[in-house]
């Protein structure tokens, strides 16, 4: 993954975060950093917190103008930062989501899929919005945004509230496609239903 997102050509700076592995990836990840231009930083938790702790560790080191969150796992397509970037350099948009289901079929569980389904939808209902896939990884911010936002999740219900927390500042998320290849859970897959419901209670609490 960090050779994908390094072979992007955009001017970048890139924050890796290291939420306290024990398969060996800090060892790799030490090695590797020592061969990286000074533009690429790297973070350590001492022990695991979750999806949410790291993308708000990685906020404190981000400098650039826009940022983008990118999990750790290949499920995702780094070329696709190209397409995320478009509204914004059109002027149209300050928050822009990779959609895995606009004009895509994208590879997941039916839970998965009834999953993402209800939690947009309810966003939607609650947060009177029109997305299609609130729960995707790929979210793109003005960093003035989304650093000035008061976020306490640490683990995957980081996704609901910084959607939440966006709508109900009354911005406007532009939506684009993006490719997706979901992995099994035999393959590492981590979110299951508790989280699903964690992702209900965020984003009824922060409505009301």
């Amino acid at each position: 993954m960090l050779t994908r997102v390094l072979a992007v050509e955009h001017d970048k700076q890139l924050v890796v975060v290291d939420d306290g592995s024990t398969d060996g990836t800090r060892e790799r990840l030490d090695e590797w950093a020592r061969n990286q231009p000074a533009w690429v930083t790297c973070c350590r938790h001492p022990q695991n917190r979750g999806k949410g702790a790291a993308v708000r560790t990685g906020l404190t080191h981000a400098t650039g103008e826009w940022v983008i969150i990118q999990d750790g796992d290949l499920e995702y397509d780094p070329q696709d930062y190209t397409r995320l970037l478009v509204p914004v350099v059109e002027g149209r948009a300050q928050v822009v989501y990779g959609s895995r289901f606009l004009g895509n079929n994208p590879r997941m569980f039916f839970t998965q899929r009834a999953g993402n389904v209800i939690l947009t939808r309810l966003t939607n209902l609650l947060y009177g919005s029109s997305l299609t896939d609130m729960e995707t990884c790929y979210k793109l911010f003005a960093r003035d945004i989304v650093t000035t936002m008061t976020l306490t999740s640490e683990r995957f219900n980081i996704e609901p509230e910084l959607t939440a927390k966006v709508l109900r500042q009354q911005l406007e998320i532009v939506e684009v496609p993006v490719a997706y290849v979901g992995r099994r859970y035999d393959e590492g897959k981590k979110i299951n239903w508790r989280d699903f419901v964690s992702a209900v209670w965020t984003l009824v609490r922060l409505r009301f």
